[in-house]
Formats: C-alpha cells, sequence, structure tokens
C-alpha cells in the first residue's frame, strides 16, 4: 500500500511540473496548456471584419439615410432624428469671420484649446486662436465645445492634460463637450510609437474621468482603425465617440455622437479647408 500510494504522489508531482498525465500502466499522455478564446468579428457594412466589443452600444443611425447635398454638407434623412452641423478649427485656420460662419448654416463650433507635442519633449501648448475662437463663436450664437490633441505617454500626462485644460476653461461654459483626441502621428519623431490599447484606453480615462467631475460633458475623438484597434471600447462605453471617417456614411458599428466626415469643406467666413461634423440626436426631442 506504501508502495502504491508513492507511486502515485509521484505521478502527481510530475503533473504539476511537467503538464503530463501519467497512468499506472505506463502510458504517458501530454495535455495542451489553457488557451485564451479568440477575440470574436463581425462584418460591417463595408463586408470588413471589425472586433466585437461588449457592453457597447451599437449604432442606431441606418449608413444609407446620410445624404450628401449639393454644397458637400451631409444630412441624414430620418425627420426623428435631430442634427447639428458643425466645424472643428484651430490655429491653422487663422482668423475667423465667426457671424459668416454662423450665417453660411454652422450650428457648432469644435475649438482646439491646446495639445501636446508629439517629439520627444512632448510639451503642452495653448491653441494661439483658442481665446479669440471662442470669444467670437459664442458672440456669433453657436454651440461651442473644445477638443485637446494629446500626445500623453502615461496617465500621469493625461491627467495633466485634463487639469490644463480646466485651467485654460476656467470654469467657462460650453455647450457641446470637452473632446479628447489622443491619435497616432507619422512623426519619426513620434513619442507615442508602439503605446498599447490598454494605456492609450486609460489615458482616455483619466482625462474624461477629470471633465466628468468638473461637471463638463466628454467625449472621445478617433478615427475607424483608432477606434477598433487601439482603444478597449468596452472599457469606454460610459464616455460618448466622435467619429471621423471620410467616406459617403460612417461604416462605424457602435453608438457615436459626432460624426466628422471631411477635411476639405468650405464655409464662409473661414479661409481655407476646414473640418465639417454631424451631431445626431435620436429620438428627435
Amino acid at each position: 500500500m506504501k508502495k502504491l500510494l508513492s507511486v502515485l504522489l509521484c505521478a502527481a508531482l510530475l503533473t504539476a511540473f511537467t503538464g503530463c498525465r501519467f497512468s499506472l500502466f505506463g502510458e504517458e499522455e501530454t495535455t495542451e496548456p489553457p488557451t485564451t478564446a479568440a477575440p470574436e468579428y463581425v462584418t460591417d457594412v463595408n463586408g470588413k471584419e471589425v472586433p466585437v466589443f461588449e457592453n457597447v452600444d451599437m449604432s442606431a443611425f441606418d449608413p444609407q439615410l446620410f445624404r450628401r447635398l449639393d454644397n458637400g454638407r451631409f444630412v441624414y434623412d430620418d425627420e426623428s432624428v435631430l442634427t447639428l452641423t458643425g466645424v472643428d478649427v484651430s490655429v491653422f485656420q487663422d482668423d475667423i469671420d465667426w457671424n459668416a460662419v454662423a450665417a453660411d448654416g454652422i450650428d457648432f463650433a469644435m475649438l482646439r484649446i491646446g495639445g501636446r507635442g508629439y517629439g520627444p519633449e512632448g510639451k503642452i501648448y495653448e491653441d494661439e486662436k483658442f481665446e479669440a475662437n471662442y470669444a467670437g463663436a459664442r458672440a456669433a450664437g453657436l454651440k461651442v465645445g473644445v477638443y485637446f490633441f494629446s500626445q500623453a505617454v502615461n496617465i500621469a500626462e493625461a491627467a495633466q492634460e485634463a487639469q490644463y485644460v480646466l485651467q485654460l476653461l476656467n470654469g467657462r461654459a460650453l455647450d457641446f463637450p470637452v473632446a479628447y483626441d489622443w491619435e497616432h502621428v507619422s512623426d519619426a519623431s513620434a513619442r507615442t510609437a508602439n503605446i498599447a490599447p490598454e494605456l492609450i484606453t486609460s489615458f482616455c480615462k483619466a482625462f474624461c474621468d477629470q471633465m466628468e467631475a468638473e461637471g463638463y460633458q466628454s467625449v472621445i475623438y478617433f478615427n475607424r482603425e483608432h477606434g477598433y484597434f487601439s482603444l478597449q471600447l468596452s472599457l469606454l462605453s460610459a464616455y460618448r465617440f466622435w467619429y471621423a471617417e471620410y467616406a459617403d456614411y460612417p461604416s462605424f458599428i457602435y453608438d457615436y455622437w459626432i460624426w466628422q466626415y471631411t477635411e476639405s469643406g468650405t464655409v464662409s467666413g473661414i479661409n481655407g479647408r476646414v473640418d465639417l461634423n454631424i451631431a445626431l440626436y435620436a429620438p428627435k426631442g
């Protein structure tokens, strides 16, 4: 009996250390290590496979109901959905005649409040035209929100960016949200190369949580590639999304609030090309 117990004990120890199963008859069976389930994918309206994120609402908007007007702007052909047309601007648009912008059918403006440099230093800066744009857009009757261009490489930097934005706002009212715009850049000196999705997601949360704590609504800006493959959207479902795709319709399968559909729009009062957006509210009222 003692001999049998010794055999069984040895077999148990070998199993623990080698991952093999042993029988009393000398047969050896190998066991496969546990595997992680492969991510699930679904097919979008363009026939491309995109990842499934749990607990993220699907888009309620039908891509076929977006219609481009002769002036290049989009409307959504559903009377139950209220839409607003907007621009997003920065110092690159130089001086803007905001009264002319409002007269040209623009309802809202997302103003760059600042950003972080993408070189090694990563210096934070205020957009040189923010103050003038804020005053001008508000005076012209536009709804105003702001965005920050981030190149954070850790949570501490994302929190620093949030504090910087709050300092510049200094309690001022906003009609639209504060947007967090973390982007990959192609510059050879980009400090944000090879940042993992879980880290970028944590930056979004750190920034947006501070905005919400101070009473500002937050939104996360991204394009198709970034939204599907550089973020863990399941961890960001508490926030709204601002989606960029320059196409005849947005193909993103998850819920979004604002669609940025071109970077080459034309608007009276703005010199050169400008980003155009449509904000969608469903159901109407």
